[in-house]
């Protein structure tokens, strides 16, 4: 599968000591998931965005917290999801970038 440039970047910059400075809110969210930080993921999707709701909802749905998780996910206006969380989070931020 042929990712654009934007996703690219995101995902080589996984491999990086820390976040591209561009990133913020659900991106940054969506990188810091990605590397298994989840207390660093669900420091910076505490904003009122839909996106920040959305990577919200996938960050308590992998750790289990389901309630909590369908409750963000129908804020964010989003069903709920099923499947892998890094299939997720990597859907998120394709969607986030765009």
């Amino acid at each position: 599968m042929q990712l654009d440039a934007r996703m690219q970047w995101f995902v080589d910059s996984l491999g990086d000591a820390g976040p591209p400075e561009a990133l913020s809110g659900a991106l940054l969210g969506c990188w810091h998931a990605l590397r298994g930080e989840w207390r660093a993921a669900h420091d910076a999707v505490q904003a009122a965005s839909d996106g920040d709701r959305w990577v919200h909802a996938a960050l308590h749905r992998q750790e289990g917290d389901h309630a909590n998780a369908r409750y963000w996910y129908d804020r964010a206006g989003r069903p709920v999801a099923t499947g892998a969380s890094r299939r997720e989070f990597l859907a998120i931020a394709a969607r986030l970038l765009a």
